[in-house]
């Protein structure tokens, strides 16, 4: 999953790349669909937990044909309320899109963008949910192998179809969002392929199962879309703060961002793989397991992520020459990297106890915590740091707000866990 998500990370980076060199209007007008795209993203995500989340647990009581109809179900309804989703989107592009600012030659470009990279969401969405129905039997080697696939198809096909070949004229913008289409398209047919070759779907009884877990499904995927669509509006007040402190200084926030998506890699493909097993444990109420479980999600995270963030602290100056060539950028850059990479060990345990959350029964709780992670911990310190003391301020107040959020998570983690046994003493004659 750690490799997979590598390459997923990689396939926004190399659509980005390539659209740059078709000039500046181009890559604003993709920029533009940057917010509508992660609000897609953000209900797929939350609809994939909750697909995990109750697919392991009926695995883990043993209630195999629930389990089946169930995988019918999430992905036959997945799929419906991401296309319908897409249709609204396609419906208000123009007053959304000029409320975010953009211009009638921009609108232009986007509208010749907008309706294929539509179509890529709902493959995209259609392909998640199937890796979701994968791990969570519990193979995370097919979703990770067929996330390296698609981008790898992706990078073929975006210089073919943006920029064309021989005497073919490429398509441009819109030759991004078909190059993807195509991708996702490979994914879903061979995804499909090892689907129908299982047992994990069903034809009857989904209208009875449909009724019976309506409410526990909306339980964990409310919230979690919830949780998932919190980040991009704490990164857009961050970046309000951050341009308070001049241009070098965003330019260097924002490089910052891209560095903290890769190193936490491996915390992300965690939040993946981890849940399932836990989901199955919770079905089968094996509490012990569970325990062992997360001390050893948590030992990896933070011995990972501090040895990582310390390392990348000491080359600081060197990294940030690698990825700026703007003395005054590379210089703020260097300084975010001293203190944010460390902390990540603290906002990777945070991240891993909110992902747990989903598969333990309390999607409720996780939701509040990644809320207080964000709103209470990271952007008042952010804040807080930036009038006290600039860059340098503003760097180490989001540090302490990770810290203060990774320690929150670890007590709440432990009272949550302690209940169960608690209970379980109690009842012991």
């Amino acid at each position: 999953m750690a490799i997979g998500v590598l390459a997923l990370l990689g396939f926004q980076l190399v659509d980005s790349a390539f659209i740059a060199r078709l000039g500046t209007a181009p890559l604003a007008a993709q920029s533009f669909t940057f917010p509508l795209s992660f609000l897609i993203i953000g209900i797929q995500v939350g609809l994939g937990i909750a697909i995990a989340a109750l697919i392991s647990r009926a695995l883990g009581a043993g209630e195999g044909a629930r389990a089946r109809r169930l995988g019918s179900l999430v992905l036959a309804a997945g799929a419906l309320v991401i296309a319908l989703l897409a249709v609204v989107l396609w419906a208000v592009q123009a007053p959304v899109f000029r409320l975010l600012g953009a211009d009638g030659a921009t609108l232009a470009l986007i509208r010749g963008y907008w309706a294929p990279q539509l179509l890529a969401a709902w493959l995209g969405a259609a392909l998640y949910f199937g890796y979701s129905l994968f791990r969570a039997h519990g193979d995370t080697r097919l979703p990770g192998k067929m996330m390296v696939v698609t981008s790898l198809v992706n990078l073929v096909l975006d210089p073919l179809l943006i920029f064309g070949v021989g005497p073919w004229e490429g398509l441009g913008l819109p030759g991004a969002a078909w190059a993807t289409v195509m991708a996702f398209a490979v994914g879903l047919a061979v995804l499909g392929r090892r689907l129908l070759a299982t047992d994990w779907l069903a034809r009857e009884g989904l209208g009875a199962e449909l009724r019976a877990s309506a409410r526990p499904f909306a339980g964990i995927a409310g919230p979690a879309m919830i949780s998932q669509l919190m980040p991009p509006l704490a990164a857009m007040l961050a970046i309000s703060v951050v341009a308070g402190l001049g241009e070098a200084s965003v330019a260097a926030w924002g490089l910052a961002s891209r560095l903290e998506t890769l190193s936490l890699m491996v915390v992300l493909a965690m939040t993946m793989s981890l849940p399932p097993w836990l989901g199955r444990c919770y079905g089968a109420g094996d509490w012990d397991q569970v325990h062992r479980l997360m001390r050893l999600a948590l030992r990896v995270v933070l011995v990972w992520q501090l040895a990582l963030g310390l390392l990348m602290a000491l080359a600081a100056p060197w990294v940030a020459l690698a990825l700026s060539g703007n003395p005054e950028v590379r210089d703020d850059l260097a300084t975010l990297i001293r203190f944010l990479l460390p902390s990540y060990a603290a906002l990777g345990i945070c991240m891993i106890v909110v992902s747990a959350g989903n598969a333990l029964g309390w999607p409720l709780r996780a939701m509040l915590m990644s809320g207080a992670r964000l709103f209470l911990f990271y952007l008042p310190c952010l804040w807080i740091g930036a009038r006290l003391g600039g860059l340098v301020g503003l760097a180490a107040g989001a540090a302490v707000g990770n810290l203060l959020a990774g320690l929150a998570a670890w007590q709440v983690l432990r009272r949550i866990l302690a209940s169960p046994r608690r209970r379980a003493a109690t009842a012991t004659p």
